[in-house]
């Protein structure tokens, strides 16, 4: 009666020791919690974001481009002559003063005006578009990290289930060789397996408490607190042969960024017309300086003749971009679907092991059952319940292995498929 009593006190102990490893982690976090702090902390995102509002006042310049331009300018200068030293007073007039209000207003045709626009629209289409490509990078990021993580937490809470499991058999192990049904030296070897889960699982506790330190540095979380993870909440996509627009859609975007180039370039070769007027007063003071107000207008045209043959230059340099173009995107689509087979083939593959192992784990744990029985009659060896247990470890290690590297799988393919 006893020795039940001091069974159930040492058990009790250790309970309410791991009941306070996990008040320690009272806190419970889901993936969704990093993911949305990583989506607003990042600088590079907020970067994105500020060059479209910054394309959207480079939109706001054109327009108040095309208003008229207004302006004052007064230049006033004296150049004395001094015992006949001086500048000559025909070049100079001795002295010049002006105060004129000028208008300047350059006639831009419509062609020109839906060029540069469309120039913009691409510009920040293309900004949209690495917003949802650096979306899709760090949602990866942190969901691999966050993965990592959870897996190092399983093995955690797996070691403290051995670690109960060893410290419950201890116990009894330790009645039955003070009297004699164990050899002292089989009672001290499971005490240094004892002792070694004891230490697996202080390594694992400290490892997943950095594995979470490196989540909150790369969510840009400032947080230090003990937390628990739940499962991951991510799914195998429904499609798996997508066409991974998101991905594609900078080369359609870059093909546009062409063509419109070469309107561009069409356009500088076409006549610029602008129109000028100025109104106010200049005069050289020499004669009836009261009479010297007045206005001007003109009128200013720019016909391209030659340039040296810069447009097809231009052109032919465009020609090369968009062949680049063109091997890129057959190349990204021939990776993509090789990626996208190799990870399908890894995730079948992870699925079969961890149901194999599945199979084997039941026999394993019916085995550490009945061992158990013998083990607290004497009719077992330490050294075979021992192996026994080793091997439920290994396999319930593989399983996590591949469960994990199954969610890791499973996140490739999402990143991909986006």
């Amino acid at each position: 009666m006893v020795n039940k009593l001091v069974v159930v006190k040492k058990i009790t102990i250790f309970l309410f020791g791991f009941f306070l490893f996990l008040c320690g982690y009272s806190q419970q976090n889901k993936l969704q919690y990093y993911v949305d702090n990583a989506l607003q902390n990042s600088p590079l995102l907020n970067d994105y974001k500020n060059q479209l509002q910054i394309n959207t006042f480079d939109s706001l310049l054109i327009r108040a481009g095309l208003k008229p331009q207004v302006n004052f300018a007064s230049i006033n200068s004296y150049a004395p002559v001094v015992k006949g030293y001086g500048f000559d007073n025909a070049i100079t007039n001795g002295t010049n003063v002006s105060a004129l209000i000028g208008v300047n207003k350059q006639f831009v045709n419509k062609k020109n005006l839906a060029a540069q626009f469309d120039n913009l629209n691409l510009l920040s289409r293309s900004i949209y578009n690495n917003v949802k490509i650096t979306e899709q990078d760090l949602k990866r990021s942190i969901i691999n990290q966050y993965i990592t993580a959870y897996g190092t937490l399983l093995q955690v809470n797996f070691g403290n289930e051995i670690k109960l499991l060893l410290s419950k058999e201890e116990v009894i192990l330790k009645k039955l060789t003070q009297g004699n049904v164990y050899k002292q030296a089989d009672y001290l070897a499971f005490l240094v397996t004892l002792q070694q889960q004891d230490f697996t699982v202080q390594q694992s506790t400290a490892q997943y408490k950095n594995e979470i330190a490196i989540l909150n540095y790369i969510t840009g979380i400032a947080d230090t607190a003990a937390v628990m993870l739940d499962e991951p909440d991510i799914n195998l996509p429904a499609i798996l042969d997508s066409s991974a627009q998101v991905y594609l859609q900078q080369y359609s975007i870059d093909s546009l960024k062409f063509i419109n180039s070469k309107r561009l370039a069409d356009i500088n070769y076409r006549p610029k017309i602008g129109a000028s007027a100025d109104a106010g007063y200049t005069s050289s003071l020499t004669a009836m300086p009261y009479k010297n107000f007045g206005a001007s207008v003109g009128v200013s045209v720019i016909v391209p003749i030659y340039d040296g043959k810069q447009k097809k230059i231009l052109y032919n340099k465009i020609d090369v971009q968009e062949k680049t173009r063109q091997a890129n995107k057959s190349f990204f689509l021939n990776q993509y679907r090789q990626q996208t087979l190799q990870y399908t083939q890894q995730l079948n593959a992870a699925d079969a092991i961890i149901n194999n192992i599945n199979a084997q784990l039941k026999y394993t744990q019916t085995l550490i059952d009945v061992n158990e029985k013998l083990l607290a009659t004497g009719e077992i060896k330490i050294t075979d319940y021992v192996l026994a247990l080793n091997n439920y470890i290994n396999a319930k290690n593989l399983i996590t292995q591949n469960k994990i590297n199954k969610f890791q799988l499973i996140n490739q393919l999402n990143y991909r498929t986006k």
